[in-house]
């Protein structure tokens, strides 16, 4: 699987979603998107995000207030970097999206913020 991925995923996509990197703050090719669609995984295409739930966070990444369905991603506590965060993967392939905060709008309280790098946007036609 691992070899698979390397073909399939460009070297930043692989370091983020594998080896659970993050691309540099105001970067991502989507954090200014505003179309209509669905944000899925980039490694399964398992469905992830939709475009209503997005908001500018002022974070620097992609940010969404709820995901598309609960059981499309795994939340587990992560004490990397001497922190203490929820990292967000995609319950599908286990691929790294980011993490997710309790500072949120009030829709939900909730702020995934998510690499651009991990996702694919697929635009509503």
């Amino acid at each position: 699987m691992d070899d698979q991925l390397k073909q399939k995923l460009s070297p930043e996509q692989y370091r983020i979603l594998v080896e659970k990197g993050t691309e540099r703050p105001f970067t991502g090719e989507y954090l200014d998107n505003k179309e209509d669609g669905t944000y899925h995984c980039a490694a399964c295409q398992n469905p992830l995000f939709d475009s209503n739930t997005k908001f500018d966070s002022g974070s620097g990444w992609p940010s969404f207030y709820d995901v598309v369905d609960k059981g499309n991603v795994k939340l587990i506590e992560d004490r990397s970097l001497g922190m203490q965060r929820i990292e967000v993967v995609c319950a599908n392939c286990g691929g790294h999206l980011g993490h997710v905060f309790n500072d949120g709008p009030k829709e939900t309280g909730l702020r995934y913020c998510i690499n651009s790098a991990s996702l694919d946007f697929n635009g509503e036609e």
